[in-house]
C-alpha cells in the first residue's frame, strides 16, 4: 500500500509562472502577451489569462469557514439555500392575494408585493393581501414609493392580530430614501425627515426580529450602466451613510446594521458577479465592525439579487432567458440570500403567465435538479475566483474611501462626483457596444435576420428613464438599457418598412473565396443589426455581373466583398457602374483605402468601425428618420 501512495505527477518537475509565460509567448508567435491575452476590465483591474497557487499567498480570508467573520464564504454554515422570489404588482388587493396563493403552490418561497401608490394601506388591506398565506413559512417583502411607515405599521398589526410566532417571520420593506434622492434629486420633506423615518420604521418593526426596514438599492447603479465595483463601492458607502445617520439618532450599530438589506443587480459577467457578492460580504462586515458592532452576526450582509435590466433586449427577447439563467447561477453560487429572476418579456410589457412560469422554473431547476442549494461557497479555493474576489474588494474599497474622504455619500452626491463617475463608465460602455467591444447578442451582434418588431415600443423602452423631479437639488442618474440605441435604430427601420420597401443590403462577392465569404458574413451581420434585409451570394465572375444582379434585386446598399489586393481595381470599377443608384460600401480596411477614397469610394466597414454611428449614417442616406 505504501508503494501505491505516490503523488500524482511527482516525476514531473515543477513549472514556474515565468516558464508558463515564456511558453505562451512563444505560442503567440510575435503577438504581445499583454495585448493579446490580458483582459482590461471596466472595473479598474486586469484579468490574467491564468492564475496559480502563488496568487493566493497574500489572501487573509482563506482560512475562514462559511458562516464565520468576515463572511466572504457566505453567511450560512451548512447549506447554500436561498429564497426563490417572485414580485407581484398590487393594484387590486384581492387579485394580488389570489396570484400569491397560486404561485406559492408552484415553488415560490418569497413574495415581493410591489404596492401601487393609489392603494390605501391599512391593517384590513394587509389582512386581505395576506389571507391564507402562512407568513412563517416564506419570506414576505414590500415595495412602495411613499407609504413605507404605513406598510410597516399595517404588517406588524396584522401579525399581532393573527397571533403568529413573530420570531419565525422573515420580511422586509424596501425603504430607501437616499436611493430615491439619487433618482429624483429631492427629498420629499428634507433629508432630516427622511432619516428620521428610518428610525421610526425600525422602531415600529422592533417586535419582529427578522424584519428589515431599510434598503440599499445598489442595483440602481447597475441599471444606470455602472461597473461592478461602482455598484458595490457606492452601495457600501450608502449603507455606511444609513448606519451613521441611525447611530446619530440613538440606535446601536447592531440595531441599525440588522435593519439593512442590500439589493444588487446581477449582470452577464459570470465569475465577476459571483465574486462581487463574496467581496461585498467581506467589506460590509469590516465596515460594520469598524462602526463598533458588538456581535459578529450583526456584520452579516443580507443580500437580495435580481437579474439586471441593463443588458436585456426587446429584440430577440428569448435570449433574455439565457442571460437570466447564467445571472441567477452567478448570484446563487456567490451566496445570495434571495433571488428574483426577471421575466424575459419585462423589457417591453407586462409579464405573461408563460414568462412568469419560465422565470420561476429557472431558479427551481438550479435548486431541484442542479442542487445549487446543497454546497456552501463552491468557488472557494479557485485561484481565479479568489483572485477576482480580492481585486473587486480592492477597487470597491477605493471607491468607498473616496466617498468617505468627500464627507460621506450624501456629500458626494451633492458634489456630483458619484453621478459623474457612473455616467463616465456608462458612456464608455455605450462606446464599447457601438464598436462591438461589448456584445449584446441579437442586438449589436448576430441579430435574427428575419425578426421584425410587431409590437409598439414606447419612448420609455428605447430611451433612458429619468425620474428627476422639478427643483431637484442634484444631478440625477437615469436607468437605461445598453441595447436601446441599436434597438431605436432598428425600430425606425421596422416602422419605415410598414409604409415603404424594407432597405436591402446586397453582397457583391467576388474574387478570393476565403476573403469574400468571411467579409460577406461580417457585412450581412453588420447591416442586419439595423433591420435591413440582407442578401448573400456565392460569388460573381465579374463586377458587371454582380452589379447587374444587385440592381435587379433592388439593392439599396451594395457591399463589395473581396480581398485587399483585389479591391484596388475592383472597387473603382464597381463604383463607376453603381453611380448614385445605391450606396456603395467596401467590406474591410484595405491598405489601399486612401487611394480608393481619392477615387471617390467613401464607405468602408470593418472590425474597428463604430457600427452604431455608421448605421445611423446609412439610415439617414436612405431617408429613414
Amino acid at each position: 500500500m505504501a508503494e501505491k501512495n505516490i503523488k500524482l505527477f511527482e516525476d514531473f518537475p515543477p513549472i514556474s509562472t515565468e516558464q508558463w509565460t515564456e511558453k505562451i509567448t512563444v505560442d503567440l508567435k510575435g503577438r504581445d502577451f499583454e495585448r493579446a491575452l490580458v483582459w482590461r476590465t471596466n472595473e479598474g483591474f486586469d484579468v490574467q489569462p491564468f492564475y496559480r497557487e502563488e496568487n493566493l499567498s497574500s489572501l487573509k480570508h482563506l482560512d475562514q469557514l462559511p458562516g464565520e467573520f468576515p463572511f466572504v464564504r457566505g453567511a450560512k454554515k451548512n447549506n447554500n439555500d436561498w429564497y426563490v422570489r417572485q414580485n407581484i404588482l398590487v393594484s387590486n388587493v384581492e387579485e394580488a392575494n389570489a396570484k400569491a396563493l397560486n404561485v406559492l403552490n408552484k415553488g415560490i418561497t418569497s413574495l415581493g408585493f410591489v404596492i401601487g401608490n393609489d392603494v390605501e394601506v391599512s391593517e384590513a388591506m394587509m389582512a386581505t393581501l395576506l389571507k391564507d398565506i402562512d407568513v412563517t413559512a416564506i419570506e414576505v417583502n414590500f415595495e412602495i414609493c411613499c407609504k413605507n411607515k404605513a406598510v410597516v405599521d399595517a404588517f406588524v398589526a396584522y401579525l399581532n392580530a393573527s397571533g403568529v410566532d413573530k420570531t419565525k417571520v422573515v420580511a422586509s420593506v424596501a425603504n430607501d430614501p437616499i436611493g430615491r434622492y439619487i433618482a429624483t434629486g429631492k427629498f420629499a420633506h428634507g433629508v432630516d425627515s427622511a432619516m428620521d423615518s428610518l428610525k421610526s420604521n425600525l422602531e415600529a418593526a422592533s417586535s419582529v426580529s427578522n424584519f428589515r426596514t431599510i434598503a440599499v438599492n445598489a442595483k440602481f447603479f447597475n441599471n444606470c450602466g455602472s461597473s461592478i465595483v461602482q455598484e458595490l463601492g457606492y452601495g457600501l458607502a450608502q449603507g455606511a451613510e444609513y448606519l451613521s445617520e441611525l447611530v446619530k439618532r440613538g440606535l446601536t450599530v447592531d440595531e441599525a446594521a440588522t435593519a439593512i438589506k442590500f439589493n444588487f443587480a446581477t449582470g452577464g459577467n459570470y465569475f465577476m458577479e459571483l465574486a462581487k457578492l463574496r467581496a461585498g460580504r467581506m467589506l460590509w462586515s469590516q465596515i460594520v465592525k469598524a462602526f463598533g458592532a458588538s456581535n459578529d452576526d450583526s456584520c452579516k450582509m443580507l443580500i437580495h439579487s435580481e437579474t439586471s435590466q441593463w443588458n436585456k433586449s426587446a429584440y430577440d427577447p428569448y435570449v433574455n432567458m439565457l442571460r437570466t439563467q447564467t445571472e441567477a447561477m452567478s448570484s446563487i453560487l456567490g451566496g445570495t440570500d434571495s433571488m428574483t429572476v426577471s421575466t424575459f418579456d419585462k423589457v417591453y410589457g407586462e409579464s405573461t403567465v408563460f414568462s412568469e412560469r419560465i422565470a420561476r422554473n429557472q431558479q427551481l431547476l438550479l435548486k431541484e435538479e442542479s442542487h445549487f442549494d446543497k454546497i456552501v461557497d463552491p468557488g472557494a479555493g479557485s485561484y481565479y475566483i479568489e483572485s477576482l474576489t480580492e481585486s473587486i474588494s480592492e477597487q470597491a474599497w477605493k471607491i468607498f474611501l473616496s466617498v468617505q474622504e468627500q464627507g460621506g455619500f450624501l456629500a458626494s452626491l451633492k458634489a456630483g462626483s458619484i453621478q459623474e463617475a457612473v455616467k463616465s463608465t456608462a458612456s464608455k460602455r455605450d462606446l464599447h457596444i457601438a464598436t462591438r467591444r461589448e456584445d449584446i447578442l441579437g442586438v449589436n451582434q448576430f441579430p435574427n435576420f428575419t425578426e421584425h418588431m410587431d409590437r409598439e415600443l414606447s419612448d420609455a423602452i428605447l430611451a433612458p428613464v429619468s425620474q428627476r423631479a422639478a427643483g431637484s437639488e442634484i444631478d440625477t442618474l437615469s436607468t437605461y438599457r445598453g441595447a436601446e440605441a441599436f434597438e431605436a435604430l432598428r425600430y425606425k427601420t421596422d416602422l419605415y418598412a410598414k409604409e415603404n420597401k424594407r432597405p436591402l443590403a446586397y453582397m457583391l462577392t467576388i474574387g478570393n473565396l476565403t476573403f469574400r465569404k468571411a467579409r460577406a458574413q461580417f457585412s450581412c451581420n453588420f447591416f442586419a443589426v439595423s433591420g435591413m434585409d440582407v442578401q448573400d451570394n456565392n460569388g460573381f465572375a465579374t463586377i458587371e455581373e454582380g452589379v447587374k444582379a444587385a440592381k435587379e434585386a433592388g439593392a439599396d446598399v451594395i457591399v463589395l466583398c473581396s480581398s485587399d489586393e483585389e479591391y484596388e481595381t475592383l472597387a473603382p470599377e464597381a463604383l463607376e457602374m453603381i453611380q448614385d443608384e445605391a450606396i456603395f460600401v467596401v467590406a474591410g480596411a484595405p491598405k489601399c483605402m486612401e487611394e480608393l477614397k481619392s477615387k471617390g469610394v467613401e464607405n468602408f466597414i470593418h472590425v474597428k468601425s463604430n457600427v452604431l454611428e455608421d448605421l445611423k449614417g446609412y439610415s439617414a442616406k436612405l431617408g429613414i428618420n
